[in-house]
C-alpha cells in the first residue's frame, strides 16, 4: 500500500467512526467536502440534494466562501452534469467543461468561480439517487481518474448515511412531539367530557330512580332500561377519569390498613346477582388457617381493581362456566387471583389487554360491549400502590388475572415467606 493510499484509508476510517457520534449534520457534511477536496487534490467541492417538490437540485453543503452566493441557487436536472449523474445513477468525469454542453455555467457566475474540470458521483440510498457529490478543478490540470471516483463514491456513501440518519432522527422527534400533542388533547377532551357529563347524568339517574317508584308495572321495564344504561355510562365516565387522573398525576392514595379478605368477600357478594343471571358459578377460595391479609392501601381503589377483574371475568364466561377469586400470601406480598373458564384471550392480544381503549377481538366486543377501560384502570391503581398486575390465558379455556400488593402485617413487621398455593 502506497503512502497516498494509506492516507486515504485513514481519512475514510476516521470519517466512518465519526458517523456514529455525529451531533451536527452540517459539520459532518463539511468534513466530507474537505476530505473530497483534499483526497482528490481538487480546488473545491459541493453536495447537492434533489428537491422532489421543485424537481431541481439545491445545494446541501458548499464551502463557506460560496455559501452566501449559492444559498438559494438551484440547478436543473435536464441541463447539468449533476442531472446526468442523477438520471444515469453513475459517476461522471468531465476534464474540459468548456467543451461539454452538460455543464451548467450559471453557478460559476453566481459564485464568481471558473470551473475547468469536474468529477461527480450520485448519492444512492436503497438503489434510489438522492443527490450528487462533485469535486472541481483537479490541481495542475491533471485529469480525474478511477481512483478519484472510488474515493468520492466512498465519501458519498458516508454523506448519504449521515443525511438519512438525520432525517430519521428528525422524523422520530416530530412523531414524539405529535404524540405528546395528541395525548395532551386526548387528556383534555377526557377531562372536559367527563366533567360536563357528570351533572346531567346525575340528574337522569336521580329522576329515573324517583320515577321508578311512581310508574306502574306497564313502564317498569323502560325505566329500568334508563337506569341500567345511565349507570353503565356513569361507570365509563368514572373509568375515564380514573385513568386520566393517574396519567396526569392527579390521582392520590388514601392509604390505611385494610383487610383484603373483607374486600374479596364484599366484591364477590356484589357480583352474585350478575353471576346468577348469567348462570356462572362465582366462588371465593381461601387457604385453610389463612390469617387475615392486611395491607397498607387505599381500600376503595383495591375494590375497584378487583371489581373490574371480576366483572371482566363474568362478562367473558359463558353459562355453566366458573369464576374463582383467591387471595393469599406470596413472599412479602398479598396475591389476589381472578380465574375464569371463559372464552380466553388470543395470544396476539394478551400483551395489550391493559392498554387504554384496547379491545380484544372485535366480534367479542360487539357481543359484550365495553370501551376497554376496566383493565387499564386496574393496572393504573395497582401500580399506584407499588404493586404489579399481569394476565395469562389459553384461548377457548379461560383467563387468569393476578395482582400483587406489598404486605404490611398488623404488628408492622415483615411478611412471612409463605408460598401462595395456586
Amino acid at each position: 500500500m502506497t503512502e497516498d493510499q494509506s492516507k486515504i484509508l485513514e481519512r475514510l476510517l476516521d470519517l466512518t467512526r465519526n458517523l456514529s457520534t455525529m451531533v451536527d449534520l452540517e459539520t459532518y457534511l463539511q468534513s466530507i467536502l474537505s476530505a473530497a477536496t483534499e483526497l482528490t487534490d481538487s480546488e473545491t467541492a459541493s453536495l447537492m440534494e434533489f428537491d422532489e417538490a421543485t424537481q431541481e437540485f439545491r445545494f446541501k453543503q458548499v464551502p463557506w466562501f460560496h455559501r452566501e452566493a449559492l444559498n438559494s441557487a438551484t440547478v436543473p436536472v435536464d441541463k447539468s452534469a449533476a442531472g446526468w449523474i442523477f438520471l444515469h445513477v453513475k459517476p461522471l468525469i468531465i476534464n474540459d467543461v468548456q467543451n461539454d454542453p452538460r455543464y451548467y455555467r450559471k453557478i460559476d457566475e453566481l459564485a464568481n468561480f471558473t470551473t475547468h474540470s469536474l468529477m461527480g458521483v450520485p448519492l444512492i440510498f436503497h438503489g434510489r439517487p438522492l443527490g450528487v457529490l462533485e469535486v472541481f478543478n483537479k490541481a495542475g490540470g491533471v485529469h480525474y481518474n478511477g481512483e478519484d471516483v472510488a474515493v468520492v463514491e466512498s465519501l458519498a456513501s458516508l454523506a448519504t448515511m449521515a443525511m438519512q440518519n438525520d432525517a430519521l432522527e428528525n422524523t422520530a422527534l416530530s412523531s414524539q412531539n405529535e404524540a405528546r400533542d395528541l395525548d395532551r388533547l386526548k387528556n383534555e377532551f377526557i377531562a372536559i367530557t367527563s366533567h360536563e357529563l357528570r351533572t346531567p347524568l346525575g340528574l337522569i339517574l336521580g329522576h329515573s330512580t324517583f320515577l321508578r317508584e311512581l310508574v306502574g308495572n306497564d313502564y317498569q321495564e323502560q325505566v329500568e332500561a334508563i337506569i341500567r344504561n345511565a349507570t353503565r355510562l356513569k361507570e365509563i365516565i368514572e373509568n375515564l377519569s380514573r385513568v386520566d387522573n393517574y396519567q396526569t398525576g392527579g390521582a392520590s392514595l388514601r392509604a390505611r390498613k385494610i383487610s383484603v379478605n373483607r374486600i374479596v368477600e364484599d366484591v364477590a357478594a356484589s357480583f352474585r346477582d350478575m353471576a346468577a343471571q348469567k348462570g356462572v358459578s362465582l366462588k371465593v377460595k381461601a387457604e385453610r388457617g389463612q390469617q387475615d391479609l392486611i395491607v397498607n392501601a387505599d381500600g376503595s381503589k383495591v375494590a375497584i381493581v378487583l371489581s373490574n377483574l371480576v366483572k371482566n371475568a363474568l362478562t367473558f364466561t359463558n353459562k355453566g362456566g366458573q369464576v374463582t377469586i383467591r387471595a393469599g400470601l406470596d413472599s412479602g406480598f398479598v396475591k389476589v387471583v381472578v380465574e375464569d373458564s371463559g372464552v380466553g384471550i388470543p395470544p396476539q392480544d394478551l400483551p395489550h389487554v391493559f392498554e387504554r381503549f384496547y379491545q380484544v377481538e372485535s366480534h367479542l366486543t360487539r357481543r359484550h360491549g365495553g370501551m376497554g377501560l376496566g383493565l387499564s384502570v386496574a393496572k393504573a391503581m395497582i401500580e399506584m400502590h407499588g404493586g404489579r398486575i399481569w394476565a395469562a390465558s389459553v384461548e377457548g379455556k379461560g383467563s387468569t388475572f393476578t395482582f400483587l400488593l406489598p404486605l404490611e402485617l398488623k404488628n408492622g413487621g415483615t411478611a412471612p415467606l409463605k408460598p401462595f398455593t395456586e
